[in-house]
């Protein structure tokens, strides 16, 4: 398989395009062949030696969407959409810069979408760190959210969830 691996920190050149061998499937760990990964700053940091706890040769990545190829457990089938996020990906273990990932059973999430690939692998790591902010400020149908930062990608969800949940709440902004 292809994948995009670091042997050592460094700049954007130390990421490596490579031919690897495709991970077998162990139990408790799924295989997933990677459809789209989104690019988050903490995969920055650590290809730039940031993450103390990283270790090279690493490839990247804390988020990813697929499909299952092969699994060891019934509730998730060949062909079956997926997403997965963080929970030591491409820190701990191999992660989503790749055609396929050998993930933990319970770091896969089935999903049923009619989003593209392209679409779909902007939400996972986006979207949860919007709404886990969301939980955190115990919102009500009488609160007002200012959005700072609201054309970033966690501004750009944070708008999304809060104006579904409620419709008068959310006030944004942004700098140049």
């Amino acid at each position: 398989m292809k994948a995009i691996v670091v042997h050592q920190p460094g700049p954007p050149e130390v990421l490596c395009y490579e031919e690897i061998p495709t991970p077998a499937v162990r139990p408790g760990w799924s295989l997933v062949k990677v459809q789209a990964v989104g690019v988050n700053r903490s995969e920055i940091f650590t290809r730039q030696g940031l993450s103390p706890t990283v270790t090279f040769p690493r490839i990247l990545g804390i988020e990813c969407v697929g499909v299952v190829a092969d699994s060891t457990t019934p509730t998730l089938v060949p062909g079956q959409k997926v997403a997965a996020l963080m929970g030591g990906m491409g820190r701990e273990f191999d992660g989503g810069y790749a055609e396929y990932i050998l993930l933990p059973n319970d770091r896969i999430w089935p999903i049923h979408t009619s989003f593209t690939w392209e679409e779909l692998g902007a939400v996972p790591e986006t979207f949860v760190t919007a709404l886990g902010s969301m939980k955190q400020l115990q919102l009500r149908a009488d609160s007002r959210l200012l959005v700072r930062a609201a054309t970033s990608g966690v501004g750009v969800a944070t708008i999304q969830l809060v104006r579904a949940l409620y419709p008068n709440t959310v006030i944004a902004g942004t700098t140049r």
